[in-house]
């Protein structure tokens, strides 16, 4: 009961004379009471509970043995779709080091930029946790300003799944990190958080990082690169100092401030060192990955895990995942298989041609290039041991030998792909007979002028604008001038009208330059190849249609697999999933798809490049696999690179052969894209369709409803209007009432002239057969121009698959096929 001071007296008297008074007081009394006790219960339950999730939380904490003897490292391991173990990735050569053996500024460095006051707080900062709070709820983000001591991200790394949610962590991080104190020193503390906090690149440690970055021992580092290591703690991807060197100095500089500001270093030191240069010298080989049967492929999904490790918090070399990948080992050994049975011939081949005498500067590059790639010379200390020894292995005949045996040796990149899943099934990143560890992946890192193989996007682009196959460009030669050079293409140019349709069969250059030049814009070209796949930069004019972009071979089989699965792009992905040691999911890899094509303009190339593998110009597929196919050969100029891009209903796979030197070039007719790569596509194809472990059925590819068969006016690519020069050949759909606005008067017998096919010249397709294919269908009587010789028709190879059933616009009565000469 509480009464004013002021006229307490008088309230008293009223108290005990007034009943209405007494009660109301009372009532006031026995409300305030009852708040404070229900107040007491409420910060009661809270204790209870606080102190019960700590009490939780301390019983998940590691033990005091685990805190003396932290977790062991396990490697990674790397499975096959079929359950086999491709790989595993490990530490090597890991180095711990000693207090006695980190340089002071590498000490100073990481305390002034990680945490000012380490050596007096008690393993967890208050001042600096209330700090970050304030600056991140003014930015409305809670997670934007860390907050975590030394000795909090040692608990992290040694002890704590960085994977939980996001304040658990923290508590949990900050417990574990008092317990730390407790048990270490803040030397020991320090001397264990150097030794395996993450710096990039794969380096996982102060001495790790020292020989991967500058290539020497952590106690000769210098306060610049102490600085730059320093700086890498923070996001060694962002302040990465070979990929962002001017955003990875800027940090090194912020860390030699705050070294000034907590006087480390003077101020006369401090404007010395950022003046000052320093060159990085990467160290990839502190890394080991264990003897593999598809090295250039286990390297290639370590580089995707790495790129990961950050996002997800996992060690890649200690955590013990287990990455399931998408490569089939049964696929696998059946492209290996194709290339053993084919490179060893071409090689052979190019040997009895080649010349060293007349290249004796490809021979200086070469052996320049072995010596500098050799362990000898990239352990050397100094310049001076560099420059001693690489006079020595100049001079050295087995040297010299060896790389030019390299130089020469025939390369391969060889991808394949479920076009519908985006899954790689298989890949060959070199020369089987000719691995290195960590050499170049040809498969997803060469890029070269695909050639001929690139003209299908051009076409694509005049199937979209509404035009049929037996639309006719013409074949006569063309010259083109920019400014004082005059190009004029090689391949065709013998004059008269050609179909696209026999146009890409037979890999004619002069109507696939006419075409971009004047059926379809280069920019279209180049935004649908880009969303097809290519990802690479192309070349803004004519040659383009002629594959003058260089690429790589996974790019090339990706965009491909757009024609095999329905127009559909789906991201090639090598990673189905990722787990930790102990099972749990730490990411399910689920590609990105876009439909990029309608179904229609899909099937349409299909069925014009199915002619490429019937009778085009990689028939030599058909000495091995008989079963629906489509694809395109590519010989880039003077028979340098020989590509093949093909697919069934099922898979999808490309092929390119050359040499790492582009200077090196096969020379001859047989490096040609049909006869080099495309019978390995062929042989491949034929070991995995007769594998009986996959049984896959005889399909051929699905014709959409949006595709017909009519009349076409050769002359206008458009549904025939009844007085056109006509054959009977597939469009789309929506166009069979857009027909030909022309009213054509037929020349009289005398009139019509008759040109001969197209011949290639040397450094292009081959031409199998001068005549185009026999595919080509007569329209009624009352439509056609008068009638021309005829000739033997070629062998039709699709007579013997399954028949396909297109939407017919025509009468049912067809006369039979005839094969006529280009008009």
């Amino acid at each position: 009961m509480v009464f004013r001071k002021k006229n307490k007296k008088d309230e008293l008297d009223k108290f005990f004379r007034d009943k209405s008074f007494r009660n109301q007081i009372l009532r006031k009394n026995k409300r305030a009471n009852i708040s404070i006790g229900f107040i007491a219960v409420i910060f009661l339950l809270c204790f209870v509970v606080i102190g019960g999730y700590l009490g939780y939380l301390s019983n998940t904490l590691p033990s005091l043995s685990e805190l003396e003897n932290p977790k062991l490292e396990e490697a990674t391991k790397i499975y096959s779709a079929d359950g086999e173990l491709l790989d595993k990735f490990y530490l090597k050569n890991r180095t711990r080091i000693t207090y006695e053996d980190i340089p002071p500024d590498m000490i100073n460095a990481v305390v002034a930029i990680e945490d000012r006051k380490f050596f007096s707080h008690w393993g967890v900062d208050l001042q600096r946790i209330v700090q970050a709070f304030i600056k991140n709820a003014a930015r409305f983000n809670l997670k934007k300003e860390g907050a975590s001591t030394i000795t909090q991200q040692l608990a992290r790394n040694l002890y704590l799944n960085s994977r939980e949610t996001t304040w658990k962590r923290k508590i949990r991080e900050a417990m574990t990190a008092v317990q730390i104190e407790k048990t270490y020193t803040k030397q020991e503390i320090l001397t264990y958080y150097l030794n395996t906090v993450y710096f990039g690149k794969g380096a996982y440690g102060i001495e790790a990082a020292a020989q991967t970055y500058f290539n020497k021992t952590t106690k000769d580092l210098t306060l610049n690169e102490c600085s730059l290591l320093a700086g890498l703690l923070k996001s060694p991807s962002n302040y990465d100092p070979v990929l962002n060197p001017e955003v990875s100095k800027g940090r090194k500089n912020l860390v030699l401030n705050a070294m000034r500001d907590e006087d480390y270093i003077t101020e006369e030191t401090y404007q010395a060192m950022i003046k000052e240069n320093i060159t990085t010298v990467l160290r990839p080989d502190v890394i080991q990955v264990s003897d593999s049967k598809v090295p250039e492929f286990s390297e290639y999904v370590r580089q995707i895990l790495q790129n990961k490790a950050e996002q997800y918090g996992y060690d890649l070399y200690r955590d013990g995942l287990k990455v399931y990948t998408t490569l089939d080992t049964r696929i696998q050994k059946h492209a290996e298989d194709a290339v053993l049975d084919q490179l060893p011939s071409y090689q052979k081949s190019f040997n009895s041609t080649w010349n060293w005498k007349s290249n004796k500067d490809i021979q200086n590059t070469a052996v320049d290039k072995f010596i500098k790639d050799s362990e000898e010379y990239k352990n050397a200390k100094t310049n001076a041991d560099k420059n001693q020894i690489y006079e020595k292995m100049k001079k050295d005949q087995n040297i010299i030998d060896s790389a030019k045996k390299l130089a020469t040796t025939v390369q391969i990149g060889f991808v394949v792909m479920n076009p519908k899943t985006g899954e790689i099934k298989a890949m060959i990143g070199a020369n089987p007979l000719s691995r290195t560890r960590y050499g170049l992946n040809r498969a997803a890192q060469i890029r070269r002028q695909p050639g001929s193989s690139f003209k299908p996007f051009v076409y694509t682009v005049a199937i979209m604008n509404g035009l049929s196959p037996a639309y006719e460009i013409s074949n006569d030669p063309i010259s083109i001038t920019s400014g004082n050079k005059t190009w004029s293409p090689k391949g065709g140019g013998t004059g008269g009208m050609v179909e696209m349709r026999y146009a890409i069969a037979k890999s004619i250059n002069v109507v696939a330059v006419r075409t971009l030049m004047e059926v379809v814009s280069i920019d279209k070209v180049i935004d649908v190849a880009h969303k097809m796949g290519i990802k690479s930069n192309l070349r803004r004019d004519l040659t383009l249609s002629l594959g003058s972009s260089e690429v790589t071979p996974l790019e090339m089989t990706n965009a491909f697999g757009v024609f095999a699965n329905e127009g559909i792009w789906v991201e090639p992905i090598a990673i189905t999933k990722i787990e930790d040691r102990n099972g749990n999911l730490i990411e399910k890899v689920i590609p990105e798809t876009k439909e990029i094509l309608s179904e229609g303009v899909a099937y349409m190339m299909t069925d014009m490049m199915q002619d490429v593998i019937n009778q085009g110009t990689a028939t030599s597929i058909r000495q091995f696999f008989q079963r629906p196919a489509a694809g395109k050969t590519g010989t880039s100029q003077n028979y340098t690179d020989a590509w093949f891009i093909g697919y069934t209903p099922q898979f999808v796979a490309g092929i390119w052969l050359g040499f790492d030197d582009a200077r090196i070039k096969f020379g001859g007719a047989y490096g040609q894209g049909g006869r080099a790569a495309a019978p390995i596509w062929g042989k491949f194809m034929k070991l995995l369709y007769d594998d009986e472990d996959f049984d896959l059925p005889l399909v051929d590819f699905y014709i959409p409803n949006d595709v017909i068969e009519t009349n076409i006016c050769t002359m206008t690519g458009l549904p025939s209007n009844g007085s056109c020069p006509a054959v009977l050949d597939i469009c789309l759909k929506k166009y069979k009432d857009k027909k030909c606005p022309l009213t054509h008067q037929f020349m009289s017998s005398s009139e019509e002239s008759v040109p001969q096919g197209p011949e290639m010249t040397p450094g292009t397709e081959p031409q199998k057969d001068s005549k185009p294919k026999d595919t080509k269908k007569e329209a009624p009587k009352d439509q056609q121009k008068k009638e021309l010789p005829k000739t033997t028709p070629p062998k039709d190879d699709r007579k013997t698959q399954p028949p396909k059933n297109i939407n017919k616009e025509t009468p049912k009565e067809q006369p039979k096929k005839e094969t006529t000469k280009p008009k």
